[in-house]
C-alpha cells in the first residue's frame, strides 16, 4: 500500500492521515466546497474537490470519491466513520476497481446494517439479544401487539437506523402510537427504509461496547470494553474504559459475547458490538455491531497502546497484527469527551466561525482536533470539533486530568460543550462511577 485516500473529513480524516504518514505512505484528502479551509485538507499529500456542501453531493458521492481515487493513483480507500463506512454497495465498488478496502467484508457489513436482521443473525449464534421483533412491525396494531407480548416499557426503532435517529420510548399503547408514527417518519426521511422494531426498553442500563478486530487469519479478538452510557438523544458524548460497572467475570462474558458475534458473520477488520447491561439484573443483551472504525476508538487505544488505524491497514494487506497471537491486557482507565459546536445545555447545534483554539497539552492527554482558529463550522455536517483524551493509571488520576484539560482548552467564537464536561466531571454519580443512560436526563432535570 503507497498511497491512502481517506473518503470522509474532519477530525477523523486528520487523524487516518496522520497514522498513514507515520506508516510511510502518502495520502489524498477529499473535500466538499465548505471544508476547503479545515486542516486535513493541507494535512495529506493530495487534496481533490468533491463536489458542493450537501453530504449527496460530495462526501455520499461514490463515483466522485472513486474518480478522486484514480485521479491521485490512490491503491487504498479508509473510509473512517459516517458517511460510506457502512456502505456495503460501496466497498465492493472500490474492491471492483483494484483498490484495497480499509474495512470489513461487505457480506458482514449487509448482515448487520438492518437491527432485525443482526438481531436474528445473533440470536441464531447464541448471542443474548433482548425481547423484541423478529420481523418488521408494519403497522400500530403489529407494533401494540409486539409490545404487550414483550411487555412495557419499550423502544420502537428505524430498523435501518443508527445514531439514535428513529428512536422513541414508550411506556404505555398511547405513548407508542405516537412513537410508531414519528419512528417510522424518520426511518424514512434519514434511511429511505421504513422497518421499524419494538424491543425491551431497560431504564436502569449501562450502555458497553466491546472493541473487536477480524484478523487477517480469520481469528476474532477482543480489546476490552467501553463505557457509552453518557448520552444525550441516545448520541454519545463520553465514553471511558474500563466501565467502572464491569468486574473481571462479567468481563470475561462480554469479551466473549463479541467475538462470537463477529465470528457469526466472518468479520474482518475493526468493527464494534454494542450491549446493554441491564443494572438491576446483570442480564446483558446485544445492540448492533458497527461494521467500522467507532469516534471513541482513542479510549481503546490509549489503554491498550495499540494504533487502530494501523491494525486496520494491517489487516486490509493481509498481514498479521502488531501485537503478534495476544493482543495486550488494557492498562490504567481513558476517558473520551466529544467537543461539539453545540449549546451545552440544551445540546443545540451552533455553527459559526472560530475565533480562539488552544488545546490543552501535557502527559497523557490527547486531542484529535479537526478544527482550528480561523475557520468556520457550517450547518451541514455534524457539529464535532474534537475528541479530547485523557488517561490516569486509576480512575481518580483520568478524572482529574480530564477537569484539568477541559480548563485548559479555551474555545471561542461558536458556543461549545466545554462548560458541560466541567458540570460532568463534577457530578457526584459520575465521580463515583454509578451512573445509568440517564444521567444527562438527571443533571438537565
Amino acid at each position: 500500500m503507497r498511497t491512502l485516500l481517506v473518503a470522509n473529513r474532519g477530525e477523523i480524516a486528520a487523524r487516518v492521515i496522520r497514522t498513514a504518514h507515520r506508516l510511510g505512505m502518502l495520502t489524498v484528502a477529499v473535500y466538499s466546497d465548505a471544508d476547503a479551509d479545515l486542516p486535513f485538507v493541507a494535512d495529506a499529500d493530495f487534496a481533490v474537490r468533491i463536489g458542493p456542501p450537501p453530504p449527496a453531493e460530495s462526501y455520499l458521492n461514490r463515483e466522485a470519491v472513486l474518480a478522486a481515487a484514480a485521479e491521485t493513483g490512490a491503491d487504498a480507500i479508509h473510509p473512517g466513520y459516517g458517511f460510506l463506512s457502512e456502505n456495503a454497495d460501496f466497498a465492493e465498488e472500490v474492491m471492483a476497481s483494484g483498490l484495497l478496502w480499509v474495512g470489513p467484508p461487505p457480506t458482514a457489513m449487509r448482515a448487520m446494517s438492518d437491527k432485525i436482521d443482526a438481531r436474528n443473525t445473533m440470536a441464531a449464534a447464541g448471542v443474548p439479544v433482548a425481547p423484541g421483533s423478529a420481523d418488521p412491525v408494519d403497522s400500530v396494531a403489529a407494533a401494540l401487539a409486539e409490545a404487550e407480548q414483550i411487555g412495557y416499557p419499550v423502544m420502537i426503532k428505524a430498523s435501518a437506523g443508527g445514531g439514535g435517529i428513529g428512536m422513541a420510548r414508550a411506556h404505555d399503547a398511547e405513548e407508542l402510537r405516537g412513537a410508531y408514527d414519528t419512528a417510522r417518519t424518520r426511518a424514512e426521511r434519514f434511511f429511505s427504509h421504513p422497518a421499524l422494531l419494538v424491543e425491551k426498553y431497560v431504564a436502569n442500563a449501562r450502555h458497553i461496547e466491546v472493541q473487536i478486530l477480524g484478523l487477517a487469519d480469520g481469528t476474532v479478538v477482543a480489546l476490552g470494553e467501553r463505557d457509552c452510557s453518557v448520552q444525550r438523544r441516545h448520541q454519545k458524548v463520553a465514553e471511558e474504559s474500563p466501565s467502572p460497572a464491569v468486574g473481571e467475570g462479567l468481563r470475561e462474558r462480554l469479551a466473549e459475547i463479541a467475538v462470537a458475534a463477529g465470528e457469526a458473520v466472518g468479520y474482518r477488520n475493526a468493527g464494534t458490538v454494542e450491549l446493554l447491561l441491564d443494572v438491576a439484573t446483570g442480564e446483558v443483551w446485544f445492540l448492533e455491531m458497527n461494521t467500522r472504525l467507532q469516534v471513541e476508538h482513542p479510549v481503546t487505544e490509549m489503554v491498550t497502546g495499540l494504533d487502530l488505524v494501523e491494525e486496520q491497514l494491517r489487516i486490509a494487506q493481509g498481514l498479521e497484527p502488531t501485537f503478534g497471537s495476544v493482543p495486550p491486557a488494557p492498562s490504567g482507565h481513558a476517558l473520551e469527551m466529544r467537543v461539539y459546536a453545540e449549546d451545552p445545555v440544551k445540546f443545540l447545534p451552533r455553527p459559526g466561525a472560530i475565533t480562539r483554539w488552544e488545546e490543552p497539552s501535557g502527559e497523557y492527554v490527547r486531542v484529535d482536533a479537526g478544527y482550528r482558529a480561523g475557520v468556520k463550522v457550517t450547518p451541514f455536517y455534524d457539529p464535532l470539533l474534537a475528541k479530547l483524551v485523557v488517561w490516569g493509571a486509576t480512575r481518580e488520576q483520568m478524572l482529574a486530568r480530564g477537569r484539568a484539560a477541559v480548563a485548559e482548552f479555551h474555545l471561542e467564537g461558536p458556543k461549545n460543550n466545554l462548560p458541560f464536561f466541567a458540570e460532568l466531571l463534577a457530578d457526584e454519580a459520575f465521580v463515583a462511577g454509578d451512573y445509568t443512560t440517564s444521567i444527562i436526563d438527571r443533571m438537565r432535570a
